[in-house]
């Protein structure tokens, strides 16, 4: 245990790690012709409160995340640049079980903070944006642990707004384009406008100090507004992100912000601009005035030289050097992985600050070293938690069941269910004795349900869903089922149903039978949009040599074709029931059962009813197969390293190793399907 005065040295060394721009303005002189100076912007996004480099659901330390290792490059960044300023860009209170603790498990009190935010305190962030998952809670903890009060009208399941201001930031948290139906005013105020003193250098060579004002404006993706629609209906509306910089780009210039920086939780897309686009930043980079644009939400690094993501291959996009239509642009990867720096070249003229583009460089600074090493953690960010990262550990330990099998995601693109099947069950479960008890109009209907692999890879060998038989407790379900949705169900016809499935099989590639090179079996769809069901009385195929919307064939339940007409219900989830993934038909209309129940309490409490979960009960069943068709040549996917076994134990023979290593660095290897057997 750390002793009171180890308390204070530590305290003391990190006070003065935090170097930067001065938190208000001193007294100066007036901005000479010809006065230059250099300002870093450094940006954290889709921090997903991974406070520390620890894995809630493993147990065990992650050192390829964690905030408390960003801390650390902020902290280098500030002795290497004599003046920075810092900024966070949203999704930043949810994702841990730390997170969902502090949310839902035992609630902050109103004069708590929030260990995501009182860290992001003490390394003095100058402002921050909102990301889509800050709502995923509900406008009433938002308020709550912001230190905001929204006027707005609650959705029935919401509690009420605190009544005064509660704990929050020590930093302003801006929005535009999200706005109350109540009063037609955004939740938080749309920018912010800092004051702040810069170390600069005139005309004559001599330093000096200078003043700047940087208005900082922020933006979330409207499509909030589907995936979060049991909070926000009704209750609030969105604004499009060019029209609100259009009108508030200027208002800042007219009240003497010389930069104008942008936090927009999104990434790019060059399609036909829409109020409603999700990633509306390569428009929102042509309205004049925006000096620097920090993005995030797709959980990418930009700029990156080597990267294939098509919304870094656009049109005006310099993926090498980090500009957007001429803007400036980063995104710090996600997790904690990495630190956006936008180093920005200021000359004065005409006693205002301007930004010379050509001296300015942008890039992403990884936690991981050259050597694979990694940095280490700055030691206050534990100190400044530890009462709360332990408390989640012990709640995540509560034992809740047993299962004789392993349940991993390792093979779930190639058909493995053993992650899968137990969801599924205690939704359905869910469902059925809810119907039963309050909707006897629909008690004929079967009752299907849906889920799908939450990790899949995408972050590393590390980043997969990996339960090892025997005792199971909370963390192992928080593990089988990731967010903190609330169970939905639908009502939908075989002809919906055929739909939903064709959406999920876009997580494959369209496969060439007749070429003899390397084909890769997944596509970038992400794995939580791969639903799929999981029941004996349920069979389908997916033909992947054919086009998206085409590939689902021989849809059967209980032995006979399913017709188009045919009624089923279906467990879901309020995200995909809402509109989530954009899946043809799930648009909200269609809900017949909103649960204030989330997946993983049903989950839980399922678990352990059954006490004791088996291979061949809850871990076997298969609804799904590929429609065979022999290649000339391999079809690859790639998985975690060394997990062969684990398909061979869960039935999946079709599978070998391609090659040990894929070659990113991530402990990952590739390994080819048979997809003739």
């Amino acid at each position: 245990m750390i002793n009171t005065i180890t308390q204070l040295v530590i305290s003391a060394l990190f006070t003065m790690s935090l170097v930067g721009c001065a938190n208000a303005p001193t007294a100066t002189n007036p901005i000479a012709d010809g006065t230059r100076a250099d300002l870093a912007l450094l940006e954290t996004t889709d921090l997903h409160t991974n406070v520390m480099s620890y894995d809630y659901f493993r147990l065990a330390e992650d050192k390829t995340v964690g905030f408390e290792r960003v801390a650390t490059l902020i902290t280098d960044a500030r002795k290497q640049f004599v003046n920075t300023l810092l900024f966070d860009n949203g999704d930043t209170i949810q994702g841990t079980a730390l997170s969902d603790y502090q949310a839902q498990v035992n609630p902050l009190a109103c004069d708590q903070v929030l260990a995501m935010y009182k860290v992001m305190n003490e390394l003095k962030y100058d402002a921050g944006g909102i990301g889509n998952h800050e709502f995923n809670y509900g406008l009433s903890f938002l308020s709550q642990v912001t230190g905001n009060r929204f006027n707005v009208n609650l959705a029935p399941a919401e509690k009420g707004i605190p009544a005064q201001p509660c704990a929050g930031p020590n930093f302003p948290l801006v929005l535009a384009n999200v706005l109350s139906v109540k009063d037609r005013q955004p939740l938080f105020k749309p920018y912010v406008i800092l004051d702040r003193t810069i170390k600069a250098t005139g005309a004559d060579g001599k330093p000096v100090n200078a003043p700047i004002k940087v208005g900082v404006i922020a933006f979330t993706p409207p499509k909030i507004l589907d995936w979060d629609k049991r909070w926000l209906n009704g209750v609030v509306y969105t604004d499009g992100v060019r029209e609100l910089a259009e009108k508030y780009v200027p208002e800042m210039r007219a009240k003497g912000a010389d930069l104008v920086v942008a936090i927009s939780h999104g990434g790019l897309d060059a399609g036909p601009y829409t109020p409603s686009m999700e990633n509306a930043n390569w428009h929102l980079a042509t309205v004049p005035g925006v000096d620097a644009m920090l993005i995030g939400h797709s959980h990418q690094l930009f700029p990156n030289a080597a990267s294939t993501m098509p919304q870094f291959n656009l049109p005006g996009v310099d993926k090498v050097k980090g500009f957007v239509n001429g803007t400036p642009t980063v995104m710090a990867n996600f997790w904690g992985k990495s630190l956006g720096v936008i180093q920005m070249s200021l000359v004065a003229k005409d006693g205002k600050w301007s930004v010379d583009k050509s001296k300015t460089i942008v890039e992403a600074r990884s936690i991981q070293n050259a050597d694979k090493t990694f940095v280490a953690p700055l030691p206050a960010v534990a100190a400044s938690i530890k009462a709360e990262h332990e408390a989640t550990i012990a709640y995540v330990k509560t034992p809740i069941g047993r299962s004789n099998f392993p349940m991993t995601s390792y093979f779930v693109d190639v058909g493995d269910t053993s992650a899968i099947q137990i969801v599924n069950e205690a939704q359905a479960n869910y469902v059925a004795r809810y119907v039963k008890a309050n909707l006897p109009q629909y008690s004929t209907l079967p009752v299907l349900s849906t889920a799908s692999p939450f990790k899949t890879g995408f972050a590393g060998g590390a980043d997969f869903t990996d339960i090892s038989a025997g005792d199971m407790a909370i963390n192992n379900a928080a593990d089988l089922y990731l967010f903190p949705n609330t169970l939905y169900a639908v009502k939908v016809t075989g002809a919906g149903l055929k739909d939903w499935l064709e959406a999920a099989a876009r997580r494959f590639r369209q496969i060439d039978p007749t070429m003899t090179t390397e084909q890769s079996l997944t596509s970038t769809a992400p794995g939580y949009t791969f639903d799929m069901i999981t029941s004996r009385d349920f069979s389908y195929e997916i033909d992947v040599t054919q086009g998206n919307g085409n590939r689902v064939k021989n849809l059967m339940h209980k032995g006979a074709p399913v017709s188009p007409t045919a009624e089923f219900i279906v467990a879901t989830n309020n995200y995909r029931a809402s509109g989530g993934g954009n899946f043809p038909g799930l648009d909200g209309t269609k809900t017949i059962i909103a649960s204030p129940d989330s997946n993983r309490d049903v989950l839980i409490e399922f678990i352990k009813a059954t006490k004791t979960l088996t291979r061949k009960e809850h871990g076997s069943d298969r609804s799904w197969r590929f429609t065979k068709v022999t290649t000339a040549g391999p079809i690859t996917f790639k998985s975690a390293v060394d997990k062969l076994p684990l398909a061979a134990a869960a039935g999946i023979n079709n599978v070998s190793l391609f090659k040990a290593d894929d070659g990113s660095g991530k402990g990952l290897s590739v390994y080819q399907v048979n997809l003739s057997k």
